[in-house]
């Protein structure tokens, strides 16, 4: 055992109001910070952007019933489809989405912090290429 003393484990924040859109980006800030570094490489210049609810044409695109039914979504060329020479068009983003997060975490009664920090993981692996089966197996790999 390590003579190094554990530092105090920060209290999570209590919220008596929803939290607002620049309290969800603190907390995917604090979420990203976490990544490892030679992840977190990869994803320099990727811009998350938290918003109260997808708009119109994503949730066409996406064909869903209601807006409450998407957290996150990455928005880009995932790393595996840029080519050496990849000129981008766009900047690549992450959406957070602040009312179905805030709808999801009062349902379940999940940590909000660790609710955030599972969206945004999720979304940085679309960016890696990854899709929602593959991330569904590495999260039941680590159960």
């Amino acid at each position: 055992m390590s003579d190094t003393p554990i530092p105090p484990r920060v209290a999570p924040a209590r919220y008596t109001t929803a939290p607002g859109i620049d309290d969800i980006e603190a907390l995917a800030r604090d979420a990203f910070a976490q990544i490892p570094p030679e992840l977190a490489r990869h994803v320099e210049g990727v811009v998350i952007r938290v918003v109260d609810f997808p708009d119109e044409e994503t949730i066409e695109l996406m064909e869903l019933e209601s807006p409450f039914d998407l957290l996150g979504l990455y928005h880009g060329i995932s790393l595996d489809n840029k080519s050496v020479g990849h000129t981008p068009s766009d900047v690549d983003m992450i959406f957070l989405y602040r009312r179905p997060l805030l709808d999801y975490w009062c349902e379940t009664d999940e940590d909000l912090t660790h609710l955030i920090r599972h969206v945004l993981i999720h979304e940085i692996g679309h960016h890696f290429g990854l899709s929602d089966d593959d991330m569904d197996a590495i999260d039941a790999g680590t159960d």
